[in-house]
């Protein structure tokens, strides 16, 4: 076998094991979710899903300086040295910043999440501390295309959740042991990433370019991507509380887990597209690839999901929730745009788009305007799948034609 083909066949054999990590931690965290509910009882489980909310919140903050190092890394290869010390330095420092602006809000994030209890809001303020630090050394290792690392990082942060986690809710079934066994999970990544990273890199030369400053300024400007993203994600919910009756809002919540699943199935492809998706030269391929491979899936869902709905609805609440049956195709298509969606969001990223984000909140305020004028689960979804899609194309279409472009990686800023 030539060099070229075993390093073909090493890259492919380490994609497949992110694939694999990924979908195992996103198991295990559904797992221990599913444990929780039982355990800890509905007032309580209520308080603990309202703080894991907050804290997929503040994860935009991790996963923004994530692409910043993932994409500096990949697009600048004679700077790495000097980008990892950077970002590691700049994470930390974010990191207890968030950290220390919690802490001071536990009194607020008591009283919004009606918790009555100061104990479980410290944990959620100290517990986004490493969930924050771990965003800057996955972002290092997906940048450097370490992907048998980052597979380990991925796993860490699933198992130790789900087996530790419930040995605590076991031993304490309540909110602030499950949220515990939250903060605690996120310890297990962090372990791993400061492992694998321990023997840094020195820097090869001075990279004023890759300053503090301007790597603030991409993460903060990521983040706010981001976090458009998951507010276009997550608003029907609330929508469906306001429009439809109780009944039916439980219907479309249970139809929701299958749009999730579909959602994050192919996550494993955004983490290892992203770094092509950064580098000019390999964009559009990398892009185009991406896309099938999640069309692909999610076709596969949506027949899966036509065909076998009495089966999927073992996973969606059961013969309580059967009147939605019938539509878990259509949330299946959600699902799959959606993913898809996503990976258009890191395209953006990728290429450091400004203009392309726009897109994002109109599309959010479309969303919210044609969501309201909905009264059934099938109205509700259907709207949110025509903007959905609607983005999705639009973006597609920016992105194939910019990524035709040789763009500059620092310096300059397309749309």
């Amino acid at each position: 076998m030539s060099a070229t083909s075993s390093a073909r066949s090493s890259r492919s054999f380490d994609g497949s094991a992110v694939a694999v990590a990924t979908s195992v931690m996103n198991v295990a965290t559904y797992g221990f979710t599913i444990l929780s509910a039982r355990l800890i009882g509905p007032s309580q489980y209520g308080a603990f899903i309202a703080c894991l909310s907050l804290l997929i919140v503040v994860q935009v903050v991790a996963l923004g300086l994530q692409a910043t190092a993932a994409r500096r890394i990949a697009v600048d290869s004679g700077h790495v040295g000097a980008i990892e010390r950077a970002i590691l330095s700049l994470t930390t420092k974010v990191s207890l910043l968030v950290g220390l602006v919690l802490c001071l809000l536990i009194p607020a994030i008591d009283a919004l999440l009606n918790l009555d209890s100061l104990i479980t809001a410290a944990v959620v303020a100290v517990a986004a501390v490493p969930l924050t630090l771990a965003g800057g050394q996955a972002g290092i290792l997906q940048g450097e295309r370490r992907w048998g690392a980052l597979a380990v990082f991925y796993l860490a942060g699933g198992i130790p959740r789900l087996v530790i986690g419930t040995a605590i809710i076991l031993w304490r079934p309540d909110a602030t042991s499950a949220i515990l066994s939250v903060g605690i999970g996120y310890l297990f990544p962090l372990i791993v990433g400061w492992w694998v990273l321990r023997d840094r890199r020195t820097p090869e030369r001075p990279a004023p370019e890759h300053s503090a400053r301007s790597m603030l300024v991409e993460s903060a400007h990521n983040a706010q991507v981001l976090f458009a993203y998951f507010a276009l994600s997550s608003v029907d919910i609330v929508i469906a509380r306001q429009v439809l009756t109780g009944h039916d809002a439980g219907l479309y919540a249970a139809g929701l887990i299958m749009a999730k699943v579909m959602l994050f199935l192919p996550q494993f492809v955004v983490v290892i597209a992203f770094p092509d998706m950064a580098t000019p030269e390999s964009r559009q391929r990398a892009l185009v690839r991406s896309l099938l491979v999640v069309a692909g899936l999610g076709i596969l869902a949506v027949v899966a999901a036509k065909v076998l709905s009495g089966l999927a609805m073992v996973f969606v609440g059961g013969s309580d929730f059967g009147e939605v049956e019938d539509l878990l195709w259509l949330f299946a298509v959600l699902g799959t745009v959606l993913a898809m969606l996503q990976l258009q969001v890191y395209a953006v990223l990728a290429r450091q788009g400004r203009r392309s984000v726009l897109l994002l909140w109109v599309a959010l305020v479309a969303l919210t305007v044609l969501g309201f004028r909905a009264d059934t689960v099938a109205g509700l979804v259907g709207a949110v799948v025509g903007v959905d899609a609607v983005l999705l194309m639009v973006l597609t279409v920016a992105s194939l034609r910019l990524a035709k472009q040789a763009v500059p990686h620092v310096s300059h800023v397309p749309a």
